[in-house]
């Protein structure tokens, strides 16, 4: 079990607890990070794969983009060791056994993620009366089937673009990761005028350079077969659309998919972060230095978890759409009026922007607790 105390500094985390239940073989990790500006918002990731670092910094990208986008909430996020593929009928039993644990965990809103939807978050709320991001039937606000996060996106890529004198008419896109975010945010930058020329997902990629057709992409998608298979495309290796030349090039799978190692690869102008933590350090410096363009996850991505906060509060869809597209063009254009103001990277500058935020919360509390 890793050191959770290695990844403490001044913001976090609050807490880290560790849940294990042999009987539904269950193991799970809750990081809560920061509740200064009110209880943690934060999605459930289910990959047989997670770790208590890979929560940990996932529960930090929340509190920064809770922060960055004015929420009256911390962030946090859990993570559930099991494949989401392997059983429905199991992941249930999972996921429920994973709540009741958690019931007494205030400080903590359960959220759809990597590997939870709509239906997951019922069977949380059935447990504790305590999640956001529910099917319509309950109340909610479905941010997978609406593409919340995928409006942001195409809202912060429009700011982006915007700032350096270019427009989506035309841009060439690639989507790495076409799940529910990618395949939305494909959708809203074709509407646009964009093309996309390549998606991958966890079984390989598709490329056409004179451009991919995003609505049988995604009717093929949700048959449960692989954007591999698309007739409209060549085939080509899953990672390859990293060598794909582009102008906007969008991440939206796992963490860490590009790094040292890999970004000289990138051919593209615009990086825009549709996954949380997708770049690295290195590589958002090597992009920077390139001249590329990086808009961090916590500004561009922010769109399911305002959605999220909005639900919380009652409001409708159409409200929450438009808070999304006002918070979200606000920030992306705030964090690139400070890197050409003074020469910084967009992470240095929307981190200045999000922490700023949260330590000014943290003073209003009675003690200095997180």
């Amino acid at each position: 079990m890793e050191d959770a105390f290695r990844f403490a500094d001044e913001l976090g985390p609050l807490k880290v607890i560790h849940v294990h239940d042999p009987a539904v073989s269950l193991r799970g990790v809750l990081v809560v990070d920061n509740v200064a500006a009110g209880p943690s918002i934060g999605g459930l990731r289910a990959a047989p794969d997670v770790s208590t670092g890979e929560c940990f910094r996932l529960a930090r990208a929340m509190t920064l983009k809770n922060a960055a986008a004015g929420l009256s909430h911390g962030g946090g996020k859990s993570v559930l060791f099991a494949d989401p593929r392997a059983s429905r009928e199991r992941l249930e039993r999972q996921i429920r056994a994973f709540a009741c644990a958690l019931r007494d965990e205030h400080d903590y809103i359960f959220g759809p993620d990597m590997g939870t939807d709509e239906e997951c978050m019922a069977w949380v709320r059935d447990e504790i009366g305590r999640a956001v991001g529910l099917p319509r039937v309950l109340g909610g606000i479905p941010l997978d089937e609406i593409g919340a996060t995928g409006w942001g996106l195409l809202h912060a890529t429009e700011v982006a673009l915007g700032h350096r004198g270019l427009g989506l008419e035309g841009a060439r896109v690639v989507v790495q990761g076409f799940g529910a975010v990618g395949r939305h945010a494909a959708r809203f930058l074709a509407e646009r005028g964009a093309v996309l020329v390549a998606a991958s997902d966890s079984r390989g990629a598709a490329h056409n350079p004179g451009g991919l057709d995003v609505q049988g992409l995604s009717d093929l998608k949700q048959s449960g077969r692989g954007v591999a298979e698309f007739a409209g495309g060549r085939r080509i290796e899953r990672d390859a659309v990293i060598d794909v030349e582009c102008d906007i090039w969008i991440p939206a799978a796992r963490p860490d998919v590009i790094d040292e190692h890999n970004v000289a690869r990138l051919r593209t102008r615009l990086v825009v972060q549709g996954a949380n933590i997708p770049v690295t350090a290195a590589a958002e410096k090597a992009l920077h230095e390139r001249g590329v363009l990086c808009i961090p996850d916590f500004i561009a991505n922010a769109g399911g978890v305002i959605c999220a906060a909005m639900e919380y509060r009652g409001a409708g869809e159409r409200a929450a759409m438009q808070s999304i597209e006002d918070k979200i063009r606000r920030n992306t254009t705030e964090v690139l009026e400070e890197v050409r103001r003074r020469g910084v990277t967009p992470r240095e500058a929307a981190l200045e922007l999000a922490a700023g935020r949260v330590k000014a919360a943290m003073a209003t509390r009675r003690w200095s607790i997180f």
